[in-house]
């Protein structure tokens, strides 16, 4: 045991103050921190836990409706739901009435609800069975089925609010008002065509934002915590020219001729000559905004702004009012019109029928509709004022009624005329229109020589109830009064003694004219006939302008006997519907003839 080291005993004073101050140093160190905390990044820190509570979400609201004339609604937004299902909380769900298990899970829960939905049980308890949290099983159910539902008390069963666009008249302007396509954010959020398009910004409004605090969860807003809100600003009604009433005539007409004549398609413009109003603005096979798969993607929009025609002999009135206007002819004007007629530059033009030379006046050349005495009447202007006078009413320039798609129809610049184009285009060849620009043409004609721009949109309604009338252009005199009602006076021949005396309405006096040209099919070629008639009635105080344009009618090609009768129909029940009084005076025509 000699010479053994003992252990040495620490020294329990060194110890404590070795664990003091290292505690001290640690205390140290957490002061420092908090410090720091509080005092120099206190804001910062806090800024930051404040972002992680608030929440954004945007405050929408349903797109404003589209109204006829009179309000009634061709397009509305309403309330709608889509019900999904939490399988996993449905797979719990148990139904006890007088402590009796009466249902329970899936299959029982797919027995009450496929009643309610219209769905097939079978396939509906496939939807409900699986670990899903939510898996949409109807979609766009109204508010009173999603009552019903609800009223089950079905755990995991659950509402998803939307809306949906709906157009209560079907097909009925159709063509007009446009129609929603779907999106990723749902189902009809797009607007496609029509009203819908071309006025979507002012339908839709502002959306709006709510920010919020809630607790860490997310799901619970604190009462007492941050609340800012941008209130969502509600869009504008858009109340159109369109009345209703007409509208749905028109289209009945057009239904029925197209049967009758066997037209393939067809269309009908009701102008109010003295504010370009469009009343009624119809084409054939009109699109069904609330299914419009149904119909083909060709007659979604509306022709009768897009699709482009020879207007043929509803031209010759531009011709015969620019001459008047310039003093060149009058009404009364002599003219031997030959079944042929060759130009100065050889170029021979024909009229419809073979006839030998006719004694016609100025006024007999509209009635009778002779191509080659228009022509005689023409060649008295250069190609320059041929051009200015047709450019002047409209032809050449899109109208800018207010619906997409619309087309300037086709007018080449008269320096770029050849030596045959000069002269076709005096009555109504070489160049091409819609049906709503040669409708404008005799509505200047019937507004005694001032254009006005048409429009189907009559203004726009806010939800503080401010109605504010559309901007359009500023009316241009054409022609002067004067010649504007000598035209008139022409027009009336026409359905009293030459072509279009199919158009007559009894007890109102009409002028009028006839036209059968060409148009493309879709080939590029000329390859279709277009048979028209556009009038204008009263003629002693006109208060509509009515075109009606067939394509490739079987029974007839001329527009004074398929195209005339359904100007009547439509113009006699427009005139009614507006209670226009019935002519006051009878006409007074010029002389068709001389000896």
């Amino acid at each position: 045991m000699a010479n053994q080291v003992k252990p040495r005993v620490g020294n329990p004073i060194v110890r404590q103050r070795l664990l003091s101050l290292l505690a001290l140093a640690i205390l140290l160190t957490i002061a420092s921190r908090l410090v720091t905390i509080q005092a120099v990044n206190a804001a910062e820190l806090s800024e930051a836990a404040l972002s992680e509570r608030l929440k954004t979400r945007e405050l929408t609201v349903p797109r404003a409706a589209i109204e006829d004339r009179n309000g009634v609604v061709l397009a509305t937004t309403v309330d709608r739901y889509n019900v999904g299902v939490n399988q996993t909380a449905l797979a719990k769900w148990k139904r006890v009435e007088n402590k009796t298990l009466v249902a329970e899970g899936p299959l029982d829960a797919a027995e009450i609800l496929a009643p309610i939905l219209g769905l097939d049980k079978d396939e509906l308890a496939a939807d409900l069975v699986g670990t899903s949290t939510w898996r949409y099983i109807a979609k766009n159910i109204t508010p009173e089925m999603w009552e019903l539902v609800n009223a089950e008390g079905i755990s995991g069963i659950e509402p998803e609010p939307v809306t949906e666009r709906v157009y209560p008249n079907g097909a009925l302007a159709g063509n007009v008002v446009g129609f929603m396509g779907g999106s990723p954010d749902g189902p009809g959020q797009v607007p496609l065509s029509g009203l819908e398009l071309s006025y979507s910004e002012l339908l839709e409004g502002t959306p709006g934002t709510l920010t919020y605090e809630s607790d860490r969860r997310g799901g619970t807003i604190i009462p007492t915590g941050v609340r800012e809100e941008t209130p969502a600003v509600p869009g504008c009604s858009i109340v159109t020219t369109i009345d209703r009433d007409i509208q749905w005539f028109a289209q009945q007409e057009v239904a029925d001729v197209l049967k009758s004549s066997g037209a393939s398609r067809a269309t009908v413009v009701v102008e109010d000559p003295r504010t370009g109003e469009i009343l009624a603005l119809v084409d054939s096979h009109s699109v069904d905004p609330n299914n419009p798969a149904k119909t083909a993607s060709k007659d979604r929009g509306s022709r009768a702004v897009s699709a482009v025609f020879e207007p043929g002999s509803t031209a010759k009135v531009v011709t015969v009012a620019a001459a008047i206007e310039e003093g060149l002819v009058t009404p009364g004007s002599k003219f031997k019109a030959p079944y042929k007629y060759t130009t100065e530059n050889n170029q021979t033009f024909r009229d419809s029928h073979h006839h030998k030379p006719l004694k016609l006046t100025t006024a007999g050349v509209l009635a009778e509709s002779s191509n080659t005495a228009t022509v005689m009447i023409g060649e008295k202007m250069t190609s320059e004022t041929r051009y200015k006078y047709l450019t002047a009413f409209g032809l050449g320039s899109k109208t800018d009624v207010g619906l997409p798609g619309e087309s300037a129809g086709i007018l080449a610049p008269y320096k770029k005329w050849d030596g045959r184009q000069k002269y076709a285009v005096l009555f109504g060849q070489a160049l091409s229109v819609t049906a709503l620009q040669s409708s404008q043409v005799y509505s200047t004609i019937a507004n005694e020589g001032v254009r006005v721009q048409p429009t189907v949109v009559k203004g726009t309604r806010c939800a503080d109830g401010t109605f504010t009338p559309r901007e359009t252009d500023e009316p241009s005199r054409v022609v002067s009064t004067k010649t504007s009602k000598q035209v008139m006076r022409m027009l009336e021949s026409v359905t009293t003694d030459g072509t279009g005396k199919l158009a007559a309405i009894e007890g109102y006096r009409v002028a009028g004219k006839t036209g059968t040209a060409q148009a493309s099919s879709g080939s590029g070629k000329l390859d279709s006939i277009v048979a028209s008639f556009i009038g204008i009635a009263p003629a002693d105080d006109p208060r509509i302008v009515v075109s009606v344009i067939l394509y490739d009618p079987k029974s007839s090609i001329w527009g004074g006997e398929v195209a005339a009768p359904v100007f009547k129909n439509v113009a006699a029940f427009t005139l009614q519907a507006l209670r226009v009084p019935p002519s006051g005076s009878e006409a007074d025509p010029y002389p068709l003839t001389w000896k």
